[in-house]
């Protein structure tokens, strides 16, 4: 096992090492806070979402650890807790909304700069997108977003979730079939992260 490795830091983890933790934030932090801005298409709730996933790692680590570490590498493994942390996320959301709803409406403040309304843009054109991805059975999606968007190879998709490299194969190439035009959307949303 090579020092620093995914493996030793998962090992380390599972003694209960924080700093293994951290050193796992700083290699992945950024695939976390992009694989779920795409998910939410909020670059606010993506990094709530950064902090729930690793504090939920440690959490887990700190309970009942997984075992070994099976795949090359932890960021499979790390991008499959963001997606559970959005849908708890969204959950939450919902609820806040149907709260605020029973609220008045708050003034508007001004548009304090260029960069919120970049921001906004993103998120508007993030939104038609997860649009169209629901359209797709949720292990479709799932494995569209570990492989197209976070650049993980079929094997550590496989990984992730637990299920045979053809079986991943098989849904990319029942998503290309039925929606010929949602990867060349998603090509746009690369220009987004």
């Amino acid at each position: 096992m090579a020092a620093g490795s995914d493996a030793e830091l998962w090992d380390r983890l599972r003694a209960g090492d924080q700093d293994a933790l951290g050193e796992l934030f700083d290699r992945y932090a950024d695939d976390v806070y992009a694989f779920a801005f795409r998910r939410t298409a909020s670059w606010t709730t993506a990094e709530d979402v950064v902090q729930a996933t690793f504090l939920s790692t440690w959490r887990r680590f700190q309970r009942n650890p997984p075992g070994p570490m099976t795949g090359p590498s932890a960021r499979g493994w790390l991008l499959v807790v963001a997606g559970n942390e959005c849908r708890v996320l969204f959950r939450t959301t919902r609820r806040f909304r149907t709260m605020l709803e029973r609220l008045p409406d708050p003034s508007p403040g001004p548009d304090h700069a260029a960069e919120v309304a970049r921001k906004l843009d993103d998120e508007q054109r993030m939104s038609a997108i997860r649009r169209a991805l629901a359209k797709l059975p949720r292990h479709e999606r799932e494995t569209l977003e570990l492989v197209v968007w976070s650049g993980l190879t079929t094997a550590e998709t496989a990984d992730a979730l637990g299920v045979p490299i053809g079986t991943v194969k098989a849904r990319l190439h029942r998503t290309r079939r039925r929606f010929p035009d949602l990867l060349s959307r998603i090509a746009l949303s690369e220009e987004l992260s």
